[in-house]
């Protein structure tokens, strides 16, 4: 065989391996998504429950009044001065996600961008390897650090960066909280979302509602009424620790679905690749083997012919 067949031959088997691979990190990685979907639908009914009550309380002014008793949690209501701006960002521990890692650290960047935030005035909590070594590469005060994140958090297992991310907003690292991360649309669709988490504000809480309120054509509207036991003060303040876990869990929730959507899309496209690749090599490779035979003929022919 000539050696150009030969080098064309090898590169085929070569990139039927790759195709094998990439289809089956492929199914594992739509696996992983159709296991942490039903999982976080379900968290999401809890989150919604959660901030539609603590809603319904600012409404009633009690929220505010409550949680500034509690001293634990009066500073997440409480707005103050900034001198330090914290920035928790979700990224994956791994690559071949395609544009996933990309999209959220440029969006992050743009937030620092129109803030105008710099290494100085400006923390990073970050959730996986890549946003660690992104930002601690460019010189950027890197707070607190996690990875290794499951395929299917549970909230036991990052209740840690969450306990972590309110103590220090308590304690005054930062005075205010921003979430970067890839929000799951859906399996071919993922949006990086980037808002201000911390402090708890009533327009942030009110903002989600009100969009649903203009979806519903509903010209009675529902008030909720409560009864407090043991009392207002420790329900509430109850509510207020709940509230801020569910926003940063639900958020750590959402880009682990958007990791593994992405990286089903990138090993799709990767083993729609490798196939083009396949067909074009196979083509070159009839192609070349056709003109190998044919100029092989061409000489028995002519070397007949000359001794005749």
């Amino acid at each position: 065989m000539p050696a150009s067949l030969a080098a064309v031959k090898h590169k085929i088997e070569s990139t039927k391996s790759t195709r094998q691979i990439t289809s089956a990190m492929q199914m594992v990685s739509t696996a992983k998504l159709n296991q942490i979907q039903h999982h976080t639908q379900s968290y999401e009914v809890y989150a919604e429950k959660v901030k539609k009550m603590l809603s319904d309380l600012v409404k009633s002014h009690n929220a505010s009044a409550a949680s500034a008793s509690h001293d634990a949690y009066a500073a997440l209501f409480e707005k103050r001065p900034v001198k330090k701006t914290g920035i928790l960002v979700i990224t994956s521990d791994r690559g071949l996600v395609g544009s996933y890692n990309n999209n959220i650290i440029k969006q992050t960047l743009q937030l620092m961008k129109d803030k105008n935030l710099t290494a100085e005035n400006t923390v990073f909590l970050t959730v996986g390897k890549t946003g660690t070594e992104f930002f601690k590469k460019r010189g950027m005060n890197v707070v607190y650090e996690y990875s290794g994140i499951s395929d299917v958090p549970t909230f036991r297992e990052v209740h840690q960066i969450v306990k972590t991310a309110v103590q220090m907003y308590d304690d005054a690292v930062f005075d205010e909280m921003y979430l970067a991360y890839s929000h799951y649309v859906n399996r071919i669709t993922s949006r990086v979302r980037v808002h201000d988490v911390l402090p708890i504000t009533a327009e942030s809480l009110m903002e989600d509602e009100e969009k649903s309120a203009e979806s519903v054509q509903d010209e009675s509207p529902i008030t909720a009424e409560y009864e407090f036991e043991p009392s207002d003060t420790e329900i509430i303040a109850g509510l207020v620790s709940q509230y801020a876990e569910s926003l940063l869990y639900g958020a750590i929730l959402d880009a682990k679905t958007s990791e593994h959507s992405s990286s089903a899309n990138a090993m799709r496209s990767a083993t729609d690749n490798a196939d083009d690749i396949i067909s074009s090599l196979e083509l070159q490779y009839n192609r070349a083997r056709q003109a190998a035979i044919t100029t092989e003929i061409t000489e028995i022919t002519g070397g007949m012919t000359a001794q005749e």
